[in-house]
């Protein structure tokens, strides 16, 4: 019999899926570093949300949305950003800006990365 248990990332599979959704990022969080990014956080918790990742270069800031979906019954990993995860990922910049307002003047942009088996693919400023 076939359950959610035996799905992977579905409920008994958490601690893996948690695993997975981290090694994601630090695929994400090189795949910026190998571009010149400086790391300067990973999710941390700003107004209530999770930031997966916060990154800078020069005057850029970038906060970026993580997903990772495996395999193809999974569908592709930018379709999991809705407009309502976009407002939460504003809203938790704007929390975390407030708290380091010396980078406040800095260009501030959202990414969202898909970690796929094949590669990482930013989307770069979907916002603006």
């Amino acid at each position: 019999m076939s359950g959610a248990a035996d799905k992977p990332g579905l409920r008994g599979d958490r601690g893996s899926t948690f695993a997975r959704g981290r090694a994601a990022e630090r695929r994400v969080a090189w795949h910026y570093r190998l571009r010149g990014y400086r790391i300067l956080a990973r999710n941390v918790r700003a107004g209530g949300v999770e930031l997966d990742l916060i990154v800078r270069r020069g005057r850029r800031l970038v906060f970026c949305e993580v997903k990772l979906k495996e395999g193809p019954g999974y569908g592709d990993p930018l379709e999991a950003v809705d407009e309502w995860k976009r407002e939460r990922l504003r809203r938790g910049a704007q929390a975390w800006l407030h708290t380091n307002p010396d980078l406040s003047a800095l260009q501030v942009c959202f990414d969202f990365a898909a970690a796929r088996p094949a590669g990482i693919e930013v989307v770069a400023d979907p916002l603006h």
